[in-house]
Formats: C-alpha cells, structure tokens, sequence
C-alpha cells in the first residue's frame, strides 16, 4: 500500500490536480468574492450598463438599445377598424372607414356624415367637403 505522503507526491507530480489559479478567466473567483466575505447583490446603474456594452463604438446608424432611431418598416402597416380597433380587413367604400365585421359596418352606415369626418381625422383621412 502507498502511504498518504506519497500519493499526494504522485498525484501532484502527475498534474491530476487544477491549479489554484485558472489562466482561461479573466476575473479569478478568489479575487471576486474572497472567503469570508458575504456575496451580497450589487445593482448596477444604468451608465455602468451603457459603458459596459461599448455603444459608442457601434456606427450611429445602427439600431441599438440606446439609439431607438431605426429605418422604417418594409412590412405594409396593419389596418385598423375605425370603430372597434381590431384588424379591418374591409373598408367602406361610401365612407371611408375601416370595419371589422358585419355588425360595425351596420354601425358605420348609421353614422352621421359628421361623425365619419371625425372618424377619418382621427386617422389623418379625412375628406374635405364644400
């Protein structure tokens, strides 16, 4: 049998052991959080994330989460009932609007000419009338 002094000899001289020290990290975990001392949570600041992710090293015209200045969409815009909100695939050619179904479109053609001028300025398209 070995005895205890002799196996650590064997078993260090072999390199089966990792050293204290890791050449591959960039910040050793005994220099981050030495024994003895509680890991409490440290919050970082929005500067120090911004600083941290080298924004300014990117070229201006690419959309970042700082920049929110991006090219416009190359997808159509999603058309809207005038009435309800939801998605329109119909549209009145008497009036204009938006409708979502049958039921709104009854809705709009009880409108008031008034009312349909209203709705469409809200969605800058309205018609000016003489």
């Amino acid at each position: 049998m070995l005895t205890k002094g002799k196996m650590e000899t064997e078993v260090v001289d072999a390199e089966l052991v990792l050293p204290s020290y890791l050449s591959f990290k960039k910040v050793q975990m005994y220099e981050k959080y030495p024994k003895g001392q509680a890991r409490g949570r440290h919050w970082k600041h929005l500067k120090q994330i911004i600083q941290a992710e080298n924004y300014q090293n990117y070229p201006p015209d690419e959309p970042n989460y700082v920049n929110i200045e991006s090219p416009p969409s190359m997808h159509p815009c999603k058309k809207i009932c005038d009435i309800t909100g939801f998605e329109a695939p119909y549209h009145d050619p008497r009036t204009n609007l938006r409708y979502a179904n049958t039921e709104v479109f009854k809705i709009i053609r009880s409108l008031p000419n008034e009312y349909v001028q209203r709705y469409l300025a809200l969605r800058n398209a309205a018609i000016v009338l003489k």
